[in-house]
């Protein structure tokens, strides 16, 4: 303000920023965190014997051991809970948009009620009641940055997970020296075409076209169930890691 006082508008402007640039930064260092977890599982077997880990010809050295073999049902069991996670996070995004629908209608169905001069405020009738609730709700769920973190979540899954269904597929590979088509290669085939699919979409949701969004839940619903269903296959592939491999 001209007098250098700062209004209450400005203050509340000036700490939503902070919210969100604090948001931004717990993002940026889960984000950094991961890669380096992922990064020192990758990189530690290279730290002690190499001989002991060839599981078929040693022509990849560790890359054919049982620690690199780990890597990617390691990565996949956390990037299956992260989904779930995200899954959250967009739902109350959801939340957030459609609650202010709620209160449109609720606020059409107000009848307006006569009032004289000297007249005591008549108690807010059912309706109001409803109204001033689902107001106090959406402001509490705006506080959440629902929207940025479920963005920032659906970026780390795009990456991650299409890294590691790739790289799931080369170890394989280079341990066997071939892949074996079967239930738990196409489901995770799937996973990342439905990834694929439901972040394409984004352009078309942060427009409003609400097809776009109903398509974007109902394809990650089928990712969801899709992971569900070959976990059991995958528990049989690290179990069979086991049986064919030697640390590191």
């Amino acid at each position: 303000s001209l007098n250098g006082e700062c209004t209450q508008a400005e203050l509340t402007q000036m700490q939503r920023g902070f919210d969100e640039s604090e948001t931004n930064r717990n993002e940026v260092v889960h984000l950094l965190g991961a890669a380096t977890f992922y990064g020192v599982v990758a990189l530690g077997p290279f730290l002690v014997d190499s001989e002991k880990a060839l599981a078929i010809s040693g022509e990849f050295g560790l890359l054919e051991g049982r620690s690199a073999s780990l890597i990617h049902p390691i990565a996949m069991g956390s990037l299956f809970v992260y989904t779930l996670w995200a899954g959250y996070l967009g739902w109350q995004w959801r939340r957030v948009r459609t609650i202010q629908d709620e209160i449109n209608d609720l606020k059409k169905q107000v009848k307006p009620r006569p009032k004289e001069e000297g007249d005591t405020p008549p108690p807010p009738s059912p309706i109001e009641t409803k109204i001033q609730q689902l107001t106090e709700e959406r402001k509490l769920l705006l506080k959440g940055s629902f929207r940025d973190r479920h963005y920032n979540a659906g970026s780390i899954l795009l990456g991650f997970g299409v890294l590691e269904a790739v790289g799931g597929c080369i170890n394989t590979w280079m341990r066997t020296g071939k892949l074996f088509p079967g239930p738990h290669l196409f489901a995770g085939a799937g996973i990342t075409v439905l990834w694929a699919l439901a972040a394409a979409l984004v352009p078309a949701m942060q427009k409003g076209n609400d097809i776009a969004r109903n398509l974007h839940i109902a394809l990650n619903a089928v990712n969801v169930i899709l992971f569900i269903w070959q976990i059991p296959t995958g528990i049989e592939i690290v179990l069979k890691v086991f049986e064919f491999t030697i640390w590191p």
